[in-house]
């Protein structure tokens, strides 16, 4: 994975088409709207691609593979819009044009039906995305809480100590509650990969929150985020488990970095350190305003700063 040197990063992100990743103009970096790719194709096609997104998206944060596996998860709900679609009392009203208008795009429910799957969170008993593995999936849960604090530490590493690509953590509940809180205020940002005198690779993060006891932070190379958008697949997803919050004051971290795409474990515990500094420490005067700046599209948002910060040692 070569990195790139500032001047490269300059012009890598100030030839970008990006409304919000405009890139570094000489001095002064600045970085626009990532999340939405700017395009100069014919309107339907644009209207195909917007769509094609949002199921994605949606595929995104019920942990599926991607589009084709969610159409198979509701494959029986699509068929009946097409139906009700085709339907020629579902036609609508002739526009002033004096053609019909066109029937609405197919919905993705908010949850899978009970058929699709028959996992159920254990606060409400309501399903959860297909794909998304709980707490449950890794411990005995009953047993575990009978456990005091440090046993259950050693507990959870130990459960991930022969993954040589697992990442894994002990957070407690408090810092927790400070980085989800700034979560969900920014759940887009970029993070650094500094290599020494020779620049730094920059990463993509988002956070989804795919079920009442679970969120998830899929990190990707911003390069393959300008060029895919949403298609852009994670080369780290990291898991928060919230299962032993109230009982144990304990959030169990789990993550996996690809083999193969381009990141060392190592990297991707450097990026969960900066994770933790830009969304757990709002004190920060300058990482707070960083975190705003990117959210907001801001044209003072400057990558030197974003490195600057991500080095400090605390």
């Amino acid at each position: 994975m070569s990195a790139f040197r500032l001047p490269a990063l300059r012009h890598a992100f100030g030839n970008t088409t990006s409304p919000y990743l405009r890139g570094i103009q000489r001095r002064h970096a600045q970085v626009h709207d990532v999340r939405f790719l700017v395009t100069h194709r014919q309107p339907d096609k644009i209207i195909e691609e917007k769509y094609k997104e949002k199921l994605y998206q949606k595929a995104k944060e019920q942990g599926l593979k991607d589009v084709d596996e969610l159409k198979t998860v509701y494959q029986d709900k699509i068929r009946s819009q097409r139906r009700q679609a085709l339907a020629p009392n579902s036609i609508s009203p002739a526009t002033s044009s004096g053609f019909p208008a066109p029937p609405p795009p197919p919905q993705v429910p908010d949850h899978p039906t009970p058929k699709a799957s028959s996992q159920t969170t254990p606060s409400n008993k309501s399903p959860i995305p297909p794909g998304v593995k709980l707490l449950s999936s890794y411990i005995d849960i009953p047993k575990t809480l009978e456990l005091p604090q440090k046993e259950i530490e050693y507990i959870w590493r130990l459960r991930h100590a022969s993954d040589p690509q697992s990442l894994c953590a002990v957070i407690p509940r408090s810092t927790y509650n400070s980085i989800e809180a700034t979560a969900r205020r920014h759940p887009q940002f970029i993070l650094p990969i500094p290599r020494g005198g020779k620049g730094a690779e920059i990463h993509f993060l988002q956070w989804t929150f795919p079920s009442p006891t679970t969120s998830t932070v899929l990190f990707t190379h911003l390069a393959e985020f300008k060029s895919r958008g949403e298609y852009a697949q994670p080369h780290t997803t990291v898991t928060h488990h919230l299962d032993l919050a109230d009982s144990k004051g304990l959030v169990l971290l789990q993550g996996n970095v690809v083999d193969g795409r381009g990141i060392t474990v190592d990297e991707g515990k450097w990026l969960l350190m900066c994770l933790q500094k830009f969304y757990g420490a709002e004190h920060k005067v300058e990482r707070k305003k960083l975190l705003e700046q990117f959210s907001q599209g801001d044209g003072g948002f400057k990558v030197e700063e974003l490195l600057e910060e991500a080095e400090k040692v605390v």
